[in-house]
């Protein structure tokens, strides 16, 4: 089976994001914080996109989480929206409560962590980076 891993893009704060992700889930970077300035071709970039990070990855669980920021002097536009969720499945309800608290930290809150109709712990959330995760404990899956 293909495995699936959340790209997600920013506006000159994939760093700060990946920092605080870092902080939330543990582990390090696989391979750094790649920069613009890093890519041939890239020497004519204002210096403020230079810094900008063309890629980074970081492991949650067995899945990466990457993302990269945009490049406004080549034409990207973010467009932040609610079209995209990043779903974790915590081992525990604890588990699902750390995430929640620290990823919600200067956040909104959608549904707060609560015991939902089809039988899960479930909680939705935008982080203070615009995006949005759900976080979804199933005994039933903890079970197996």
């Amino acid at each position: 089976m293909a495995k699936l891993n959340p790209y997600l893009n920013f506006d000159g704060q994939a760093e700060a994001a990946f920092l605080f992700y870092k902080s939330v889930f543990g582990g390090e970077f696989v391979g750094g914080i790649m920069r613009m300035s890093d890519a041939p071709g890239t020497e004519n970039l204002p210096e403020d996109e230079k810094r900008r990070v063309m890629h980074v990855a970081l492991p949650v669980g067995g899945d990466l989480l990457m993302a990269s920021d945009i490049v406004p002097s080549m034409g990207h536009k973010l467009t932040v929206g609610n079209n995209n969720y990043i779903s974790i499945f915590p081992e525990s309800r604890e588990e699902a409560d750390r995430l929640f608290g620290a990823l919600s930290q200067g956040g909104k809150i959608e549904m707060p962590m609560a015991d939902q109709f089809w039988g899960d712990y479930f909680g939705s959330l935008q982080d203070q980076f615009g995006v949005y995760w759900m976080i979804n404990y199933s005994s039933r899956q903890a079970n197996q």
